[in-house]
């Protein structure tokens, strides 16, 4: 069976109170951010995460754990940012940083390409989306991943812009992060002759048939695309993947918004551009911008949450969050008086909105990736996680829990199950973690956004999508 993320995802008002739209005044000179102390211990927990399970021979950062894993590519991205976090907070040393960043990239730079399906580690300069913790060779029949190799490429050039010291470990840093960006032929994605990038490849049947169009997690892989230094795609592209927009359309007034109900598809992009003051086409007609957008998806899930059309238990104005993550399993139950279905990993979100589905499952990155476009309602939101029974541990938040799942004896995927409390998820999950650390990082002083505001690759890559304003306008 080939498995690609799209597969495992498939299957799929109230107004806001205050909380004016954040613009473009905080983007150049932004003064740290206070968070009350809970919040650090959250990061702090969340960086072990990245800096504890990772291979330190190669630099592959599982999955999940504890459950024994593969390794995820966009996990190693959001690892590179990490490590960066890491040296700046005090919790790792700067030099132990840079020999991690280091071996992550050399390994990556070296490990085989090639057509073949086994015995390589991707193709075209794109990556295999799980590959073997150990070899870091492709992992079973896991598809050659367009989005989750942007991650990937997102950490390598952020690394390349904090590590701007002068010496020869710094030096490689920046070097191979250019090297690897530059070596990725996004057109392989289009090699079929179609006009937009498609979400994976495998060398047994070719490119996945769904394409990046209409409004998702994608803006950062058209941004990267258009922006690359060999192999870019055509300037069109940018107008081609938005013009399905007008499907995507919720709402009205303050709330009128581009909806995609897992939370993910607004924050992955976001976590590396900063997109505050800077619009497209498409936003410029709207009259605001994809910051703005998030924001109000952000206050859409909880609203959906307080609204609770379908009952679940627990769902209140400060327990909200619904978004890709790990689930009890696929199964049909009997819940007060009706059957409803249950899902193991998945994308859930408002059930009226695209790829919405709702199981009662809560996912802590959800509302915690969104910190830096509504604190007001994230940081009571994660208060009320902490003080949830199982959930925060070692490295942060276990991945999911679901009150409304309390039943016994049935075949659960992970996790385990109180008959009073409900289920909590075993794993931690890097593609959830990242979100939680480096949103909380651009939030605290703009980390992640500031550096990546000089690398002239994603410059590039706004400009030709048609972008315009804000810190595009400025001389950096």
């Amino acid at each position: 069976m080939n498995l690609d993320r799209r597969d495992l995802l498939k299957g799929s008002s109230l107004l806001v109170a205050g909380a004016a739209t954040t613009g473009w005044t905080r983007a150049l000179s932004a003064k740290p951010r206070l968070l009350p102390p809970f919040y650090e211990e959250i990061e702090r927990r969340t960086f072990r995460f990245f800096w504890e399970t990772a291979n330190p021979r190669n630099g592959l950062v599982p999955d999940r754990w504890p459950t024994p894993s593969f390794s995820s590519i966009a996990a190693v991205g959001y690892g590179l940012a990490a490590y960066a976090i890491g040296a700046e907070r005090g919790w790792c040393s700067r030099p132990d940083a840079v020999e991690r960043t280091l071996t992550t990239l050399r390994f990556f730079w070296n490990a085989p390409q090639g057509p073949d399906p086994a015995g390589v580690t991707g193709y075209k300069g794109f990556f295999y989306h799980f590959l073997d913790m150990e070899s870091g060779l492709r992992f079973r029949k896991t598809e050659l991943s367009s989005v989750d190799t942007t991650i990937l490429l997102m950490g390598g050039l952020f690394a390349g812009q904090y590590f701007d010291g002068d010496n020869s470990g710094e030096r490689e840093i920046r070097e191979l992060s250019q090297k690897l960006y530059a070596r990725a032929d996004w057109n392989h994605f289009r090699s079929d002759g179609r006009a937009l990038i498609s979400m994976g490849w495998h060398p047994e049947t070719g490119l996945i048939e769904r394409s990046w169009d209409g409004f998702n997690e994608g803006l950062f892989i058209q941004v990267l695309a258009l922006g690359a230094p060999i192999h870019s795609v055509p300037a069109n592209t940018w107008a081609l993947s938005t013009a399905p927009y007008p499907y995507f359309w919720r709402g009205e007034g303050p709330m009128r918004r581009l909806a995609f109900a897992p939370l993910f598809g607004h924050q992955f992009s976001h976590i590396w551009i900063d997109f505050r003051g800077i619009r497209d086409a498409p936003m410029r007609t709207a009259g605001f911008d994809y910051f703005e957008n998030s924001r109000r998806e952000t206050y859409a899930n909880r609203n959906y949450c307080i609204t609770n059309p379908m009952g679940w238990r627990g769902y209140s104005r400060d327990l909200w969050g619904l978004s890709a993550c790990d689930g009890p399993g696929s199964l049909e139950l009997p819940y007060r008086g009706q059957t409803r279905t249950f899902f193991g990993y998945a994308a859930r979100g408002p059930i009226d909105e695209p790829d919405g589905r709702d199981d009662g499952t809560i996912a802590p990155t959800a509302a915690l990736g969104s910190l830096p476009f509504a604190p007001e309602i994230v940081l009571p939101c994660a208060e009320a996680l902490m003080r949830q029974p199982r959930l925060f541990d070692r490295y942060g938040f276990k991945d999911s829990f679901n009150p409304s799942f309390t039943y016994q004896g049935v075949k659960l995927d992970t996790g385990s199950v109180d008959p009073t409390l409900g289920w909590v998820a075993t794993d931690y999950l890097g593609l959830d973690q990242g979100p939680i650390l480096l949103q909380a990082a651009n939030h605290r002083d703009d980390f992640i956004w500031r550096y990546m505001r000089r690398e002239p690759s994603i410059r590039r890559g706004l400009q030709r999508a048609g972008f315009t304003g804000g810190w595009l306008g400025s001389r950096l």
